[in-house]
């Protein structure tokens, strides 16, 4: 049985991720800021909120020491805390100085990774606060990555829907360039090896979900093939929620996964079986974060409605009047996501980057990038004159129209239009 315990309503713009310490549940927003909440009462600590970032913030972690928590935003930089006081420790610059969409602890909290809107891929030491090395993806934006439980290898996951595994030489042992149509959002492993299931070598193997705009979550398989290498391969894939996939995470004990979507809904797995358990559907908006805590029975859930809630699980018959509600309230979920369709499963290029919605006036700035015409003439007049994308000073504040773009977002909204006809309604 779950049942909601508390909502928190403090950050004042979308929450993009949220983590749990042993002692503390962090959440982090389009704010600007990065919230930190006692465990015991999910009472805001006297020094929250942290301030510290320049733009939005889209991904804050807790090393598994608890001696850190990391941050990363649209301002290019990642930065180490110490949560038990709030003081900043360091503030790491991207290389490229590109926004940071997503960073992640090593398991023995020894490197910190970071990914950046270009593609690139920092690797830090985190006890000397320095770049240990970098790399790139082939295509897109990394938005997404993971350390193996192993430590040995890290996942990166892009826009352009690509797996890259790598190692901490940050040498590319492997891609996989179609894990999602349309985007990779987040990948995640689970933190326990897979019961039985070994490699020719002897070695364990590590269960892998992975999210994205093609409405699915991936489970794959990581085994260690030599000493050179490793193999991913795919086991199945789960086709539950009917709008792009934007979090998911594993329980401590690897029994459960919980993923969050642009449908709204929150659903929780048996990751054993790949068989729901749960739908719960409390959030007013897209739902981009979720995350177990360590040693307590409890989930977070961050969404563009602002707010994070927490979820607690108790003992309890999963069917009944509970499994006939959640069966009544997806019934109902889907109908209104036949209304919303539009706004679902939208291509990353139809979407203003300052905004995040669907562009009716799409223009081309001095930086080389799309967006909506009023979202960038408001940037440009309220805010230094940088590139929303690359945080480098825009050449001029000269817009063009970009009249192929209009083009092309008005050819799908009709097709989208055509594909809600009533032929859509026997699909489950």
């Amino acid at each position: 049985m779950v049942t909601l315990v508390q909502t928190l309503m403090d950050h004042t713009d979308d929450v993009n991720c949220c983590a749990f310490s042993s002692t503390y549940l962090a959440s982090c927003s389009l704010d600007k800021t990065i919230r930190l909440y006692l465990l015991k009462d999910f009472s805001e600590l006297p020094f929250s909120p942290l301030k510290g970032h320049s733009y939005g913030v889209h991904s804050c972690c807790f090393s598994s020491c608890g001696k850190f928590l990391a941050s990363s935003s649209t301002d290019g930089t990642t930065v180490l805390w110490n949560p038990q006081s709030g003081e900043k420790l360091a503030t790491l610059k991207q290389p490229s100085e590109s926004p940071v969409r997503v960073c992640k602890f090593s398991h023995d909290s020894n490197y910190l990774i970071s990914g950046a809107a270009d593609g690139t891929v920092a690797l830090w030491n985190v006890r000397l606060k320095k770049l240990r090395r970098t790399g790139a993806v082939e295509d897109g934006s990394v938005i997404a990555c993971d350390f193996s439980p192993g430590g040995n290898y890290f996942v990166t996951g892009s826009t352009s829907g690509e797996l890259t595994v790598w190692d901490c030489q940050m040498k590319c042992r492997l891609n996989v360039k179609t894990a999602h149509d349309l985007g990779v959002t987040c990948c995640e492993f689970s933190p326990q090896p897979i019961s039985g299931d070994m490699d020719s070598s002897g070695s364990q193997c590590f269960l892998m979900a992975s999210c994205g705009q093609d409405n699915k979550i991936n489970f794959w398989v990581m085994s260690h093939k030599d000493a050179a290498g490793c193999e991913l391969r795919m086991r199945c894939s789960l086709n539950h929620h009917t709008a792009p996939v934007l979090a998911c995470c594993f329980s401590p004990d690897g029994q459960i996964l919980v993923s969050g979507s642009v449908d709204k809904s929150i659903i929780i797995w048996n990751s054993s079986s790949g068989a729901p358990l749960y739908t719960l559907t409390q959030h007013e908006r897209y739902v981009t974060a979720c995350a177990f805590a360590r040693n307590a029975p409890l989930i977070a859930t961050g969404s563009m409605d602002k707010t994070v809630n927490i979820w607690k699980f108790g003992s309890g018959n999963s069917s009944g009047s509970l499994g006939l509600r959640n069966k009544v309230l997806r019934k109902i979920e889907e109908l209104k996501a036949k209304l919303e369709s539009i706004c679902i499963g939208v291509p990353d290029e139809f979407l203003c980057p300052i905004s995040r919605e669907i562009m009716t006036d799409p223009v081309i700035a001095s930086d080389g990038y799309s967006y909506e015409r009023e979202a960038i003439e408001s940037w440009i007049n309220t805010k230094k004159r940088t590139s929303p994308m690359t945080n480098k000073p825009l050449e001029s504040s000269l817009i063009t129209p970009n009249r192929t773009l209009k083009m092309a977002i008005d050819r799908w909204i009709e097709a989208q239009q055509v594909l809600q006809m009533p032929a859509n309604q026997g699909c489950n």
